[in-house]
């Protein structure tokens, strides 16, 4: 009998002793109070350092600094992760360097269509415009769809009455208007390249943009309070078919955020990305799965999307602030900036 409550009491004690290394290994995994991060990507594809010279290279690094600069500024005086996401892509977008607002690419007829959407992980809500020519800044309208309206996705002419009305800033299609997204479109075709004008020669000449990308941009922010939010914005694919959406604006598919696991924006050839809803497929894979970030990014960028044909990247922060990216192309345009004081900028392959 001795021997059995001897038995039951080292069984006991053995179980009290398990639970606390769980509960101490809990705490080491917990998310710090009151920290914040940030990440950005300003496209994937053929970013490489033989298609980018030193110029180009700095000019890059510059504009994903700025836009760090602006989210970690709204999360470090206790913004919410949807201003910080907004605040970001903001600067993104106004850079002609990237395949976004300013900077978009031109569809067949010659026409610039762009794309956004914003995610909140706390509530699942979320908002998205397609097909928009006159808004400066695609993501603004996006957050509006989600704070002002019942929909989630909202396209064309009709979108931009409505943001106007809202007091969005609205510009003439010749605000997007580059000569060298032009000439992208011509070459492509296969027709001759137009003149360039001087607003943007200089960029021509001194290299600061190039064919060598899909430059559509994110950006995934986790605030003081533990909220996940994402965001991203795009012009499309040069040439593309007057008409065409792609992931961007595609809850799930090319933008997630749920609070749960994760918040992800994506870029890459974006049809892959909505046949694999892949923004979401992490998302689960992490959820139900219990893949690590890094696995689920892997699992789908390399063995679904990558055996479909097709190429991009992903950015990730998870519910505990960690973040994580990962790109099947050569190369991606990065960053990510946390309240620890770790600010990294990469714009070619992984890093060891």
């Amino acid at each position: 009998m001795k021997k059995l409550i001897l038995l039951l009491t080292l069984i006991g004690f053995l179980n009290a002793c398990k639970q606390s290394v769980k509960k101490e290994d809990a705490k080491i995994f917990e998310r710090a109070p009151n920290s914040f991060s940030l990440v950005i990507h300003g496209g994937a594809g053929g970013v490489t350092k033989e298609n980018h010279n030193e110029q180009q290279q700095k000019a890059y690094s510059k504009a994903l600094q700025e836009a760090l600069d602006a989210g970690y500024s709204v999360l470090e005086n206790g913004g919410s992760s949807l201003d910080a996401v907004q605040a970001a892509v903001n600067i993104m977008e106004d850079s002609p360097l990237f395949n976004a607002g300013r900077g978009a690419v031109f569809n067949s007829e010659g026409k610039q269509e762009m794309d956004a959407s914003i995610m909140d992980g706390k509530t699942l809500n979320c908002g998205a415009v397609t097909g928009v020519n006159h808004i400066k800044n695609p993501i603004l309208a996006a957050r509006i769809v989600m704070d002002s309206s019942k929909h989630v996705l909202l396209s064309g002419k009709e979108v931009e009455s409505m943001m106007a009305q809202y007091g969005l800033e609205m510009v003439d299609s010749s605000y997007f208007f580059t000569d060298k997204r032009y000439n992208q479109l011509k070459r492509i075709q296969g027709k001759d390249i137009i003149q360039l004008d001087h607003s943007s020669a200089s960029l021509f000449e001194e290299g600061l943009i190039d064919d060598h990308k899909y430059g559509t941009v994110g950006a995934v922010a986790i605030d003081k309070n533990g909220n996940i939010a994402a965001g991203t914005s795009t012009g499309g694919m040069t040439n593309k078919k007057h008409g065409r959406i792609g992931d961007s604006p595609i809850i799930g598919a090319g933008n997630y955020a749920n609070n749960l696991t994760c918040g992800i924006s994506a870029t890459g050839t974006g049809e892959y990305f909505m046949r694999t809803v892949a923004a979401h497929e992490v998302s689960n894979l992490i959820q139900y799965k219990g893949l690590n970030p890094n696995e689920a990014l892997h699992e789908v960028l390399f063995n679904q999307i990558g055996k479909l044909g097709g190429s991009g990247g992903m950015i990730l922060i998870d519910n505990k602030g960690d973040i994580y990216w990962d790109f099947n192309s050569k190369g991606m345009f990065r960053g990510f900036k946390k309240s620890s004081g770790e600010n990294v900028v990469e714009m070619f392959e992984m890093s060891k």
